[in-house]
């Protein structure tokens, strides 16, 4: 893998955000690598290592980082709801500012996506629903339909991460509404059967989603908070009828709230097992240039992009910045090496969410002959 000599001197144009000054527009995408004790989610040095060494990148999204246990469904990613886990952080995000960089966290509950079994608890989601799956011997649980009550436990309990997030130091937040997860299932359709003010229509489907968007903006403020979604992703048997509608509604709720932006990923490859098994491209072809006329903030396009792709992207107006993951992953000095025009290291999926330090903190930094 070597970058071509094709012009990528907008990747690295300064860029303002939320009150941030990115020297690039090059994104450490959230990667979550179950580098931590599960019992526990604390973050340690090896994290503090890991991210401080990517801290070139103009903005490094964090593994996404669960509210509470019973939405945790990577047990091993770091999370954010004790006071430990926040002493952890802040190691991480002081060693990143160190090297002069900027790193926001990306907050998470799994929903109905986490496992009764290993959490120990009953999992939630809009409806009593689950994933479904081609693989015979991998079973989901049902999970509980959420009451009121549990959407306002669960509100709290990402008003206290975004509380703690802050006490940690972060530049910034991102929701993790895509993927499957809590949020995205509150979205979609596919999942949400609810008959209350939180499903059936668009607006309705929205409520839950913007609520947790108003609690980071009230921590935070609103140039200070982004979210990730995925309108035509199919991870975890997600699926909507009809993104377009409810995409649009979204996003142009989140531009009246002023939020700093918005994370889209493009259509994925589909995934061995899952009963929608395609791209997600027959319902919307281009995600970023679909919803760009809907969004005035920054739009950060994701998914399966080389330097050459994101560069067309910002050029062409429908992003503005780019985020990537396993580039990252190999690549400590990843945007030295596209500046350079540097050979990239091959990445080990083998280790992508396991291997201690071994595929996490020891890629080598590009050393000249």
């Amino acid at each position: 893998m070597n970058p071509t000599t094709t012009s990528l001197d907008t990747l690295f144009q300064s860029y303002k955000l939320g009150g941030l000054t990115l020297p690039n527009k090059l994104v450490m995408a959230s990667l979550t690598r179950i580098r931590c004790d599960p019992k526990t989610g604390i973050p340690t040095d090896l994290l503090a290592e890991y991210y401080s060494q990517r801290a070139s990148a103009g903005l490094i999204l964090t593994e996404c980082s669960p509210v509470a246990h019973n939405g945790n469904s990577l047990l091993g990613a770091a999370a954010i709801y004790t006071q430990e886990q926040v002493e952890g952080w802040k190691k991480v995000t002081d060693a990143v500012h160190k090297k002069g960089g900027r790193i926001y966290l990306q907050i998470w509950h799994a929903g109905r996506a986490a496992d009764p079994k290993f959490v120990g608890e009953e999992t939630l989601s809009s409806s009593a629903i689950a994933i479904r799956s081609l693989r015979k011997n991998m079973p989901y649980a049902q999970p509980k339909e959420m009451t009121k009550e549990d959407i306002e436990k669960v509100l709290e309990q990402f008003k206290q991460g975004a509380l703690n997030a802050k006490a940690a130091g972060f530049d910034g937040i991102e929701a993790h509404g895509a993927n499957g997860y809590l949020i995205d299932q509150f979205l979609k359709d596919g999942v949400n059967h609810r008959t209350d003010e939180y499903g059936g229509s668009v607006e309705n489907r929205c409520r839950f989603p913007l609520q947790v968007m108003d609690i980071l903006i009230e921590v935070f403020g609103a140039k200070r908070v982004g979210i990730k979604l995925s309108p035509v992703g199919r991870f975890q048997d997600m699926y909507d009828s009809d993104p377009v509608p409810l995409y649009t509604y979204f996003l142009q709720e989140l531009d009246k709230r002023g939020v700093s932006y918005v994370q889209l990923m493009e259509p994925n490859e589909g995934y061995a097992g899952e009963l929608f098994y395609d791209k997600g491209d027959k319902q919307i072809a281009e995600v970023c240039k679909t919803f760009r006329p809907h969004f005035k903030g920054t739009i950060i396009i994701n998914n399966n992009l080389t330097p050459e792709t994101a560069a067309k992207a910002i050029n062409e107006g429908y992003a503005d910045l780019a985020s990537f993951g396993k580039y990252f992953i190999s690549n400590p000095d990843f945007v030295e090496r596209i500046k350079n025009n540097w050979p990239f290291n091959e990445w080990d999926y083998t280790t992508f969410s396991s291997g201690g330090e071994k595929g996490y903190t020891d890629y080598p930094f590009y050393k000249a002959d």
